[in-house]
C-alpha cells in the first residue's frame, strides 16, 4: 500500500509530460513480478459482501497486483498519462481455486494500445501464480481520453447484459464508501475520497470504486469456485451516497448495476 501512495503522487507528477495520442507511442516490454502477502482479506470481504470463509474473492487478486499495476503506469516508459486514466473493463479467468494461505506471486504487463472513438485505450494483464502454477489472470481496459480523427475507433462491446434484468437487491451506499474501501484496498485516488477532492476532478461528490462494485456484484451472484469467467464494463460513475438496484438473470450470469432513473452504472457477464 506505501508503494501504491508512492505512485500516485509519482503519476500526478509525471503526468503533465505526458501526451496521450502520440501516433508513435510503444508501450515499456517491462514485465513486473512481486511475491505478496495476503493483505487484509478479511476486511477486503466484510466491505465486499464475500463470504468469510472460502477460496480468495475473485477480484482480490486484482486489488493486491495493484500497486504493480501503478507503478508500471506512472514509470517514465509508460506512454500515457496516468491522471484521468479511466477504467473501462476487467475479465477476470480463475484456472482454479484460490485458498487464502497459498503464497501467490505476481506479474503485470501492459499488452497493447487501441485507438478508441474518445482517445486511446491500454490493456492491462495481471497473472496470478502458486508455485509457478498459473492459478489467475485478468485483462483491464484503461482509457485515455483525448482528442482524435479515428471516428472508426470504437469501445470494446458490451456484454449480453442490460435487458430487462429483474432487481434482485437495492444497495445504499454510504458517503464514506470510497474512504472505508480505500482503506483496505489501498486505492486512496483523490475522487473517490471527499466531496472536495472529487470537485478537483470534475466530480460533483465522491465516487465509488469500480472495482468495489465488481466485487459486490460478484459477491452477490455467489462468486466462488464454478465461475470459469467474468467480463464487467463500466459504465457510469456511482456518486455517494447513492442508492443502486443489483439485477441479474435467474442464473446469476447476467447482472447490471443501476441507479436512479435507471442509469446503468455497470454491467456483466459470468460464465459458469
Amino acid at each position: 500500500m506505501t508503494s501504491l501512495s508512492a505512485s500516485l503522487v509519482r503519476g500526478a507528477v509525471t503526468s503533465p509530460f505526458k501526451r496521450a495520442g502520440r501516433p508513435d507511442a510503444t508501450l515499456p516490454s517491462d514485465r513486473l513480478t512481486a511475491p505478496v502477502a495476503p493483505g487484509p482479506l478479511a476486511a477486503y470481504g466484510r466491505i465486499c459482501g464475500f463470504a468469510e470463509s472460502g477460496p480468495l474473492p475473485l477480484t482480490y487478486p486484482h486489488v493486491l497486483a495493484f500497486p504493480l499495476t501503478m507503478r508500471l503506469m506512472t514509470g517514465r516508459a509508460f506512454p500515457l498519462p496516468v491522471l484521468g486514466l479511466v477504467h473501462t473493463w476487467i475479465e477476470i479467468t480463475p484456472h482454479r481455486a484460490v485458498r487464502p494461505t497459498e503464497p501467490l506471486e505476481l506479474a503485470v504487463y501492459a499488452d497493447g494500445l487501441t485507438p478508441h472513438r474518445r482517445g486511446t485505450e491500454v490493456t492491462m494483464v495481471t497473472e496470478a501464480r502458486v508455485g509457478g502454477e498459473l492459478v489467475w489472470e485478468s485483462r483491464s481496459g484503461y482509457l485515455s481520453r483525448h482528442a482524435t480523427t479515428d471516428a472508426a475507433a470504437s469501445p470494446r462491446p458490451d456484454p449480453d447484459a442490460v435487458g430487462d434484468l429483474p432487481a434482485v437487491a437495492e444497495w445504499r451506499l454510504p458517503g464514506d464508501l470510497g474512504r472505508r474501501y480505500g482503506a483496505v484496498s489501498g486505492d486512496r485516488n483523490p475522487i473517490h475520497l471527499h466531496p472536495l477532492t472529487a470537485r478537483l476532478f470534475g466530480f460533483p461528490r465522491a465516487i465509488a470504486h469500480g472495482m468495489w462494485t465488481v466485487a459486490r456484484c460478484l459477491a452477490e451472484a455467489g462468486g466462488g469456485a464454478e465461475i470459469r469467467s467474468v467480463r464487467a464494463e463500466f459504465k457510469a460513475p456511482v456518486l455517494l451516497p447513492a442508492t443502486v438496484t443489483y439485477a441479474a438473470d435467474p442464473t446469476g450470469c447476467s447482472f447490471v448495476l443501476r441507479g436512479a432513473k435507471e442509469r446503468v452504472h455497470l454491467l456483466g457477464t459470468v460464465t459458469r
